[in-house]
């Protein structure tokens, strides 16, 4: 595991405390601790005993932050990565009625649960304590084809985030997902321009690329705004997705079980079997790209966020079976009728955005990170 520089806390006007900080916890699972009062400062200086006078040296204020889908995959992996960084003053939202995800935020330091369905109510009325939103809760299973879930959950709850965002002048990163580019006819670049002309294969992908349009056309923002084009992340915490979990994550599974991997079998006459192509990032590396646009705050807008280079589900399979100490044995079986016409065979994030805004720390390689989630989180059930 790498750790990074300190995460410095983002810089946003000091606010007073409210007396209204409620919440629904569900029961007191994880380190709760007491809000550090936005209101005090630690006051450092020098006594310039010729002048008489007291020299203030700059200091950080202490902030407090927000990240729904604070039980799943990635937002408990944002949660622990803040807390590796000293920052514990956090606010955790989610439906926590899943209980089976309930030992993503056990371990972690917070200051308070909030459930999904109360937070714009809690965040009217504690809004002055909030300095950032990292907002990634979502419904994200790509085989639900009922829409009217995805745009309940996806579009006009993500629009009530963003529009308090607008109203309390509150920073916001959000989710958004390379699933929107369909099957890449346009490529994979995260430039505006294109955002309407997308064909996502499946509703939600479509419900992601509806918010990135209603974002696009709204006339007034938070003061930055980012949403993130999610590749296809893998990594620690995602044992509860199911069928929606990585292909590492099975693949470790079907070692485990029975020494094989099972691979799709390619429907597509340009792919033979095993070599379909996807960016694979490690989740560790969006903890990074979100820490760095918290406190760098570049221009606001769609950001992809892969590696910038395919790899094959082969390649993947090999590297699972390397970091687990055996020789690959590796088959394919038919795409799921349910998602072949829906299978993306090829994906490639364009990066050059996020490093022409400053983003210089290089990502883990598929082998590297494979060998880090397989080596230190499957083998030992270890969480984030």
């Amino acid at each position: 595991m790498r750790q990074g520089p300190p995460l410095p806390i983002p810089n946003r006007e000091v606010k007073p405390a409210s007396a209204d900080d409620t919440a629904v916890t569900g029961g007191k699972v994880g380190r709760r601790r007491p809000l550090s009062n936005p209101r005090c400062f630690i006051v450092v200086g020098i006594f310039d005993f010729n002048t008489g006078f007291f020299l203030l040296l700059p200091t950080k204020i202490l902030a407090m932050i927000v990240i729904t889908g604070a039980a799943g995959f990635i937002g408990s992996v944002v949660a622990g990565y803040f807390n590796r960084k000293g920052i514990e003053d956090l606010i955790l939202v989610d439906d926590f009625s899943r209980n089976e995800k309930n030992q993503n935020f056990r371990s972690k330091s917070y200051h308070n649960l909030i459930n999904r369905d109360e937070f714009i109510e809690w965040l009217d009325a504690n809004n002055t304590k909030v300095d950032f939103i990292v907002h990634l809760g979502a419904r994200t299973d790509t085989t639900e084809f009922d829409y009217s879930i995805f745009e309940r959950l996806n579009i006009t709850y993500s629009q009530a985030v963003f529009t308090a965002c607008i109203r309390y002048n509150i920073p916001l990163i959000y989710a958004s997902s390379a699933a929107t580019y369909g099957l890449g006819e346009f490529g994979y670049s995260d430039d505006h321009e294109i955002v309407n002309r997308l064909q996502p294969l499946n509703p939600y992908g479509r419900s992601k690329n509806e918010f990135d349009k209603w974002v696009l056309e709204q006339p007034q923002t938070p003061p930055f705004w980012a949403g993130l084009k999610f590749f296809n992340v893998y990594g620690p915490n995602e044992y509860h997705k199911g069928r929606m979990a990585s292909v590492i994550f099975h693949a470790f599974n079907q070692i485990k079980e029975k020494g094989e991997v099972k691979l799709f079998r390619s429907h597509h006459p340009e792919f033979e079997d095993g070599m379909q192509l996807r960016d694979f990032v490690y989740v560790e590396d969006v903890a990074e790209v979100i820490g760095f646009l918290m406190n760098e705050k570049p221009e606001s807008g769609l950001y992809n966020l892969g590696t910038g280079k395919a790899r094959a589900f082969y390649d993947l399979a090999v590297a699972t079976f390397k970091a687990y100490g055996l020789e690959p044995r590796i088959s394919f079986i038919d795409t799921p009728l349910d998602i072949r016409d829906k299978y993306q065979y090829f994906t490639e994030a364009k990066m050059s955005k996020l490093i022409d805004a400053g983003f210089s720390k290089p990502f883990m390689s598929l082998e590297e990170g494979v060998k880090d989630y397989v080596s230190n989180y499957l083998i030992s059930e270890k969480i984030y």
